[in-house]
């Protein structure tokens, strides 16, 4: 057992048996590599990360490799889960040197941490033009015995490098031109047959499509709803989507959406949940209705930990075999089924006999809803039990503070929309594990696993996704605990995270956290929100909610945080979609609706009208009027002794409304 063996991540858990003297990131570690005056080996992954163990097993549990190791570097290991800063940090040197990146990273570092030579992925072998990981072991100890002040030169800049490249972009407004030529240009670079973005592999855009869908309720364009449509059933109709447990994979490695990459990450299937849920509110899709309730179904059943949390993945890989679990052949399906439902079932899911996976397996698609109802759960049950009886993959059981807080906000969001009073339980649950585990001493903690915290500081996106978690329970709930833990996170943030002396700009790590190289500060949106995009969104939530004095300061640091992404936004709103999600909440006011009443079944009516009408980005309460600790139902009295539903947009008020119909005409003009 090496120095990984008392981690609370599971990633690095992994590697707690490797041959490899790994240390975890430390000051020890950094101190050890002085001492010795060798470089630093820093290896980034995560426990679902195909490649990460593809050269755990070849390189990292080969004893002559590791011995190499061993005697040259200094060998940390990283779970970029829980230390994004840390991830963030050397993702940019990597992709700085080699102009791309990806996991697992590789990255030769001075005894101070600045990097020198970084790179992905290395064969045991030589291979497609790269070297063996033992030859770059050999020539980088090499180079540090030969060339070793020419090293760290080129290291000192690269982090001079960085610094430049990464500071803060210059304010440009975002207003509705600017949104309008985004939806512009997300047209022209939607795939037209298949839905999403680009080629392959193809990632869903979750936070472009719910942009695109608050954009549409807002202007009732129809070329934004197509977009969303065209990708929302592309993905909920490919391999990508599991048809038979629900929950989606992280990517597709081809643009149709048929042959995902397994991994099952937290963040997507929340993200995704939320956007499906708010296109079942808006458009009444079955589909869309059908996909939510089954990611909701997925998340409660495979993700949701003992402490009521949410963990953080599922592992592309089943006994070393990515896939495993998922694929079907032909003769597989009939083995289960029958004859007659086999050959019905492979039709149905498009399995061949020549396969669109590997070793002659596909995986399940379905082009279109079975005619039989009745067979297609009878069929689906029996192929879930016995997929259930193979090898499964395995769970990355840690808790992530900021993707649990968007896990939070999709099952909060849906369970009003659906009338699912369990799916807002579950996110009240999760809720109190990170209030009471994660938040130590008023700071957040990144991530914790089995009950037990972990040592990493939050970063920006804990903070902000937690913060909008909170305030989508107070909606959800009426309660003034989650306003109160909501407004204190954002306090916090807006104190801890913001550039000096530059009016909207954030860093990714606080003023007390530990100094790295360089202080990471990206605003760019992509597989989650951009901490900066999600700290704008929660502000201006909290605005809608919070008393005057409160709501002018958020509403003004979100504002000035939107025109800073303005230039990001305006170049490349496929890398701005939960910027551009804010934008749309900004300039449609963001609605507000209180709906008042003695209790609950009195104010029935008005909210479940309120919740399927208010555009995305909007905000929905109902309570008892002048309720303690809720702002938001202040001055606003019952109406001749009956519930009533008060909408404002923006600092213009309608008057009170007393029935559903009433509320969902006044709507349509909000």
């Amino acid at each position: 057992m090496n120095r990984l063996a008392s981690a609370t991540s599971p990633y690095l858990l992994q590697h707690a048996e490797n041959p490899v003297d790994w240390w975890p990131w430390s000051a020890e570690a950094l101190a050890e590599a002085k001492r010795r005056d060798v470089p630093i080996l820093l290896s980034v992954g995560y426990a679902a990360c195909h490649w990460c163990h593809v050269m755990a097993h070849e390189s990292f549990e080969d004893a002559e490799t590791a011995a190499m190791m061993n005697e040259h570097f200094v060998n940390i290991k990283v779970d970029r889960e829980e230390r994004p800063d840390i991830d963030a940090v050397y993702m940019t040197a990597t992709q700085a040197m080699t102009g791309q990146g990806g996991w697992p990273m590789t990255c030769f570092l001075t005894p101070d941490g600045e990097p020198f030579h970084c790179g992905t992925y290395y064969p045991p072998v030589p291979a497609h033009g790269m070297p063996s990981f033992k030859q770059l072991l050999s020539a980088v100890a090499e180079a540090w015995r030969d060339r070793r002040a020419e090293l760290k030169d080129g290291a000192g800049k690269i982090v001079s490098h960085l610094a430049e490249q990464t500071g803060p972009l210059s304010e440009h407004p975002v207003d509705e031109q600017t949104v309008r030529s985004a939806v512009a240009k997300l047209r022209q670079e939607t795939d037209p047959g298949n839905g999403g973005f680009g080629g392959a592999p193809k990632f869903p855009p979750s936070m472009v499509l719910e942009f695109l869908l608050r954009h549409y309720e807002r202007t009732g364009a129809p070329e934004a709803l197509s977009i969303v449509e065209l990708a929302a059933e592309g993905m909920a109709r490919g391999g990508i989507y599991d048809q038979l447990a629900g929950g989606f994979a992280r990517y597709s490695v081809d643009a149709a959406w048929v042959v995902p990459h397994f991994e099952k990450m937290l963040y997507d299937n929340a993200l995704l949940l939320r956007c499906y849920a708010h296109l079942a509110r808006r458009t009444d899709s079955a589909l869309a209705r059908r996909v939510a309730a089954e990611t909701a179904d997925f998340l409660l059943r495979e993700l949701r930990t003992p402490q009521g949390g949410f963990a953080a993945s599922l592992d592309a890989d089943t006994d070393g075999v990515e896939g495993l679990t998922y694929v079907w052949t032909p003769a597989q399906l009939t083995e289960v089924l029958g004859r007659e439902d086999g050959l019905w079932a492979a039709e149905l899911f498009r399995v061949t006999d020549d396969g669109t996976f590997e070793r002659g397996a596909s995986t399940l698609q379905l082009p279109q809803d079975p005619a039989d109802p009745a067979r297609w759960v009878r069929v689906r049950e029996a192929l879930l039990e016995a997929r259930a009886r193979r090898p499964q993959p395995g769970r990355d059981d840690k808790v992530v503070a900021a993707w649990n807080g968007l896990a939070i906000t999709a099952l909060a969001e849906a369970g009003v929309a659906f009338e699912r009073p369990d799916w807002v339980e579950a996110a009240v649950d999760a809720a109190r594990l990170l209030l009471d585990l994660h938040l130590v001493d008023g700071r957040l903690r990144r991530s914790s696993r089995d009950g037990t915290v972990g040592d990493a500081a939050g970063v920006l996106e804990d903070y902000a996704c937690l913060a909008e978690a909170l305030l989508a329970l107070h909606q959800a709930t009426g309660e003034s605990l989650w306003l109160v833990e909501a407004t204190m996170l954002l306090d916090v943030a807006l104190d801890r995270f913001a550039v000096a002396d530059t009016p909207g700009a954030y860093h990714d790590t606080a003023d007390d956290a530990e100094t790295l190289v360089h202080r990471p500060s990206d605003p760019t949106d992509n597989a989650t929100p951009a901490g900066a995009s999600a700290l704008a969104s929660a502000l201006l939530t909290a605005s809608a909610l919070v008393g005057p004095d409160q709501a002018s300061r958020y509403r003004s640091a979100c504002e000035q945080a939107v025109r800073r992404a303005g230039a990001l936004v305006a170049q490349v709103p496929r890398f701005a979609g939960n910027w551009l999600t804010v934008a749309e909440a900004l300039l449609a006011g963001p609605v507000q609706v209180a709906v008042v009443g003695q209790d609950a079944a009195e104010r029935s009516g008005l909210l479940v009208e309120a919740a399927r009408g208010v555009h995305g980005g909007g905000v929905v309460l109902a309570g008892p009027p002048e309720a303690d600790g809720v702002p938001l139902l202040a001055d606003r009295p019952l109406v001749d002794g009956g519930p009533a539903a008060y909408v404002c947009r923006g600092y213009v008020c309608e008057r009170p409304v007393t029935t559903p119909d009433d509320l969902a005409r006044v709507l349509v003009g909000a």
